[in-house]
This record gives structure tokens, sequence and C-alpha cells, in this order.
């Protein structure tokens, strides 16, 4: 059986930015609160969640104390990936939390997480995704269905009016309302927060009929990842794609992380509703028999870095598609880089060292931003709120 052993090379990182990394020691910073307010309730939530054995609930209530009180520690002797973190955190073990780089710390707090509740250990729960009820109780939320049963009206629209909406569904898809309903008037009221619209420079990067392959990076399971397929059907049915890669995580990490395992499961509520979303599932079901609709992944997902440290054969994937599309706030922080960059540095210098056409789908849930017009930002701050970290904005942004 598969053991999650990451051997990516993450030497000679390409284009690494000087900006300095977000740490977590700011009290009037986002990434503090993600730390000392959503790190523990998580943990929490996860316990109580599970009927976990002693063994178990010690070592999740260990790792709370480790992240309040203490210094990141690594791995324990024998795990399968122990090699690959002691070389990833020998410059961070021994330091608080606060003061070690966000993203890094996120990341090695859900490896942590997962080797706390005996994810990786032979036994009653290996591979058991602790997220599960989580990630599925979205799937079987009631309201839902009204949100499916309106893609029967999206694909009444014009073509141009329906790609819109399923992009702008695709992005917004982890709110409580998908978005499908985007575009039934010809109108799109949800671009109104997006503090940055690329969509024009997007779709351009994608030349139709050309059998080009577009790769999507997955964001969250559940909502979003039902409107990321029918995006994909889009691509795929209407020619702007001969193939479509969709890559996921190898195994679950962040909280709603999508793995093979949703895609599924989306498939299988999307057949589950009669009419339009039905026919968007047979048609990918297909798509995915015939191979114009490819499940990716790799162990660099579940590695602490931006993209800057891209191992050479994702690199060559990304280098050879028409355009890589990166869905959700976590990729975005790995896109740009989890610095703190001027917010009007442009999408394209941010990405520049990226192999190919890139375009971002994000709604903004973290400090980091980047291309966004001066004017705009002005007013954006003007307003007094918390618009980076708040869910109520979002932006679409391309580098051809």
């Amino acid at each position: 059986m598969h053991m999650p052993v990451p051997g990516v090379d993450v030497e000679g990182a390409v284009g690494l930015p000087d900006a300095p990394e977000l740490l977590s020691n700011d009290p009037n910073a986002y990434a503090w609160g993600v730390l000392r307010d959503r790190t523990p309730k998580l943990i929490q939530q996860i316990r109580d969640a599970h009927p976990y054995e002693p063994r178990q609930r010690a070592a999740l209530d260990g790792l709370l104390e480790e992240i309040v009180t203490g210094t990141v520690q690594p791995l324990d002797a024998g795990a399968p990936d122990q090699a690959a973190w002691d070389e990833w955190g020998r410059d961070y073990f021994g330091r608080p939390w606060a003061d070690v780089p966000f993203l890094w710390w996120e990341s090695y707090f859900y490896r942590r997480l997962l080797g706390a509740v005996g994810f990786f250990d032979p036994g009653p729960w290996f591979w058991v995704d602790p997220f599960e009820s989580l990630k599925s109780a979205e799937l079987r939320d009631p309201a839902l269905e009204a949100d499916l049963a309106a893609l029967d009206q999206v694909f009444q629209q014009p073509i141009e009016e329906q790609a819109q909406a399923k992009l702008l569904a695709s992005l917004w898809g982890n709110r409580a309302d998908l978005g499908f309903r985007v575009g039934m008037t010809g109108e799109h009221p949800e671009q109104a927060g997006l503090v940055a619209d690329d969509s024009a420079r997007l779709w351009s990067c994608i030349r139709p009929g050309a059998g080009n392959e577009i790769c999507v990076v997955a964001d969250n399971a559940g909502r979003e990842l039902l409107a990321d397929l029918v995006l994909i059907d889009h691509l795929i049915e209407n020619g702007l794609a001969g193939s479509v890669a969709l890559h996921v995580k190898p195994h679950p990490y962040y909280i709603s992380d999508a793995v093979t395992a949703d895609v599924v499961a989306c498939l299988r509520r999307l057949a589950a509703t009669p009419g339009t979303a039905t026919k968007v599932s047979s048609r990918l079901w297909t798509a995915m028999g015939d191979g114009r609709l490819t499940l990716h992944t790799h162990e660099f997902y579940c590695a602490p870095w931006s993209f800057h440290r891209l191992p050479a054969d994702l690199a060559r994937e990304f280098a050879s598609a028409c355009l890589t599309l990166v869905k959700g706030d976590l990729n975005y922080r790995r896109l740009v880089g989890d610095r703190g960059w001027p917010a009007t540095l442009p999408f394209a210098d941010a990405t520049a060292y990226f192999p190919g056409p890139v375009a971002a789908l994000r709604t903004l849930k973290s400090d980091v931003a980047t291309g966004i017009d001066p004017a705009t930002l002005s007013e954006l701050d003007a307003t007094g709120e918390a618009w980076r970290t708040s869910g109520t904005h979002g932006s679409i942004q391309a580098r051809r």
C-alpha cells in the first residue's frame, strides 16, 4: 500500500522572492489568529469528531500544548517521511511556532495532526481521513440541491455567459452559495467583489480547437470541487481543452483539501441531481474513461514550500500546458510566495518564474496580495475592513 514518502527536490529554487516571509508573531496580523485561535479549535474539532483511542487523544493534546507554549519539534523516529522533514525543518526545529514562516508551519501542523491520529501508522486508523466528515457534510447539505438544479438555467445562456458564470462559480465555490445562479440574467453581480479581474486575459490564454492540455490545481473538496468540475466540463465539451489534468493532493492534508476520493464523491453527487448536473457527471465520467480528464498528484503538494521550488517533473508538466489554473487561497500563497509584497506588485512579475502561462482563481483569506490597481487598493484600504482576510473579496489573475 502506498506510503507518503516525499522525495521531492527542493534545492535550487527558481526566482525565489526576496520580500520578507510572513511570520505569526505579530498580534495584529492574520497569521497570529490562525496560530493562536484557529489551530487550537481545529485540533479540538478533530478530537471531538472521532472516537479516538487514548494514545491518539494524548498525541493531539501534546500537539496543542506544543503549539501554544513550546517549540517546533521534529517528527517521531520511524515516520515514513522523517528524512524529508528533518531536512526541510533543519532551520526551524527548536524555534517557537510563531517565529517560523507561516506557510511552513501551517503545512507542518497538518502533517503533525495526521501523525497524531495515526493516519500513517499500520493499524485500524491507517489512511482514515480525519477531515472526511467535514467534507462530506457539504455534499449532504440540502441547500446544495437548489444550487445544482440551477445548472439547468445556466446551460441555457449564451456560451460566453456560461463560461463566465462557471468561472465565477469556481472562484466563489467554497462559500455557502455555489454561485451557479450567476449569469442567468446576463449579469455577473459577483464580479463586484473582485479586487482584480483578468478574465479576458485568462480566456485569451486558451486556444480553442488546438487540442491543448489545461492543468487545474485543485484546492477544496465539497462545493468548490463541484464547481471546478462544472468548469472542467465546460472546457472539454466546448473544445477549449483537448484534455484537462486535474491535480489533487496525494492524501488528506489541509482540512478540506481535495483528494481522489473527493473527486469521485463529487461526480456521484452531481449524478444524484436530475437534469444538467447528471449530464455533467456522465460526461466527466466518460472523459475520465477515455483520457480527456486525468487525475494527477504529487508529493510536493504536501511539502511546506512555495511553487518556486517546483520539482522538475511538475515544472515540465506545467510548462507543456497551454494554461495552469491555480485554485484557492493557499495555492495563491504558494504561487506568488507567502511574503510581504506590495499589493500593487504586478501579478506577472510575481509569477514570472512559473514555467508556463498561469491563472489564479482566489477568494482572499490571507494577507498576501499582488496585482491590485493603486486606485482600487486605496479604495479598499479606506473602507477600514479586513478585505484581505474576510473571504468577501476575490480575484481572477492571469499571466500569459
